[in-house]
């Protein structure tokens, strides 16, 4: 992409309305713009980024072997008084109403839709087990939205949602989710610890958050700092292994964590001194466990091996992706910008033609904008004819891997410089060996 032809307005200032790094910067390099009160528009630049994020979640849930489709954002209020939520659920839900007068809702989240889904369908225990997700747009009327997409009205979330013909297979089922998530945070260089939880208006008796550590986090949360050492589970990973997952569980709530909404004093007390960790944190999945909460009460049954109908059991399964963009830039960023991790960059290289208009330079740059562009590197080629200075502190702003910088002294000498955004290291090579060292990892 070149830089000319790309919309990315960039502010000079930073923004008096942003309370955190994440928000101040996401509006300074036009990730967002605010639309209205917890409603954000994502801008070219911000929406690479949450693709990306939204790429690596695919990926993981269908490792874990869950199956995607869509869901409406409207929802008839009829399946909601069905499960006995809808007047339970809060000033949270956005009641509407439609031409005929029927009551609808902006849908906060899917469980009852999604069990609608499954009880037209599926009959047979031959069926299961299955998981269900889909990444889609959701609005929850926050009494306080604040921190930009950290916490909005309208946001977007991944929701997965498990069938199982008994507790057994459901347990499974979470474990499967417990490691993809594990999974999926490490992938965007983030350490994420599972603390047991409140299950809040969703419901249920198992629950965990994935959160976390940030100084500007929303709560505060006590763990081991074992679990900042613990190994990730790996690619090769079996999801169908029941004895494997389980150790993975075992294994990842096998020291205390929890928010603060479910903390133990007395077992938090007896963890060694050395090993507590009192720090703020922030939320970017959570999920539940609630057995047949939904299920028996819409009726949601199979047939079993027995011939009789069971109920079956049901898990749900969020990750904000509109939350973990910042939340990814709250854990990785310095007084120059943003560091993003190369999963997610908009851009994994820029190219810095350091004087357009010239020859020389323009010839190089074409050439390595070319090379890594062919190599199916995302490219950000700075065409522009701003100053030398402006130039390198946009790329330190928006935060791009690797910076390819070409000026016509370098190019005269048939060299570029290559700079490291995360730890600033400089190298200065041919053209032809920088190029071969940013395709060679491809």
């Amino acid at each position: 992409m070149r830089l000319s032809r790309f919309f990315m307005p960039i502010l000079k200032e930073n923004p008096k309305e942003a309370e955190i790094v994440s928000h101040r910067l996401m509006l300074r390099t036009g990730m967002i713009k605010q639309n209205s009160s917890g409603i954000y528009t994502w801008l070219p630049l911000g929406k690479r980024v949450l693709d990306k994020v939204n790429a690596i979640i695919r990926e993981e849930q269908n490792r874990s072997g869950a199956v995607e489709l869509s869901m409406p954002t409207l929802q008839s209020a009829e399946l909601w008084q069905e499960s006995g939520r809808y007047d339970a659920y809060g000033k949270e839900m956005l009641r509407i109403r439609d031409r005929q007068d029927r009551p609808m809702l902006y849908g906060p989240t899917n469980e009852e839709m999604i069990t609608d889904v499954f009880r037209s369908y599926v009959k047979s225990y031959k069926d299961l087990p299955l998981n269900l997700y889909h990444i889609q747009l959701k609005f929850r009327d926050e009494i306080r939205p604040r921190f930009g997409t950290m916490r909005s009205r309208e946001f977007m979330m991944k929701d997965a949602y498990s069938f199982d013909l008994n507790r057994e297979g459901a347990e499974h089922a979470y474990n499967r989710m417990f490691a993809a998530y594990l999974r999926t945070f490490s992938r965007m260089g983030l350490r994420a610890i599972p603390m047991r939880a409140d299950t809040g208006p969703i419901g249920g008796n198992l629950s965990h958050e994935f959160i976390i550590l940030a100084e500007t986090g929303e709560s505060e949360v006590f763990c081991h700092k074992d679990f900042l050492g613990f190994d990730i589970p790996t690619e090769d990973t079996n999801f169908d292994d029941v004895a494997g997952l389980k150790a993975i569980f075992d294994k990842w709530t096998s020291r205390y964590a929890a928010t603060s909404e479910m903390h133990d004093e007395a077992a938090f007390a007896a963890v060694a001194e050395g090993d507590k960790l009192s720090a703020r944190g922030i939320e970017v999945g959570h999920i539940f466990y609630f057995g047949t909460k939904y299920s028996e009460a819409m009726g949601a049954k199979v047939q079993g091996p027995d011939g009789k109908e069971h109920t079956v059991h049901m898990g749900s399964y969020g990750i904000g992706p509109t939350r973990l963009v910042p939340a990814i830039i709250e854990a990785s960023h310095d007084e120059n910008g943003i560091i993003w991790p190369d999963s997610v960059a908009p851009f994994n290289a820029s190219v810095i033609n350091m004087k357009a208009g010239d020859a020389a330079c323009d010839a190089a740059c074409e050439t390595i904008y070319a090379a890594l562009t062919k190599a199916g590197i995302d490219t950000l080629y700075d065409d522009t004819d701003d100053r030398a200075g402006t130039k390198f502190a946009t790329a330190d702003l928006i935060g791009v891997p690797v910076q390819v910088i070409a000026g016509p002294r370098s190019i005269a000498a048939g060299e570029v410089e290559i700079k490291d955004r995360k730890t600033g290291a400089r190298e200065t090579m041919s053209i032809e060996a920088a190029i071969n060292k940013l395709t060679a990892s491809k």
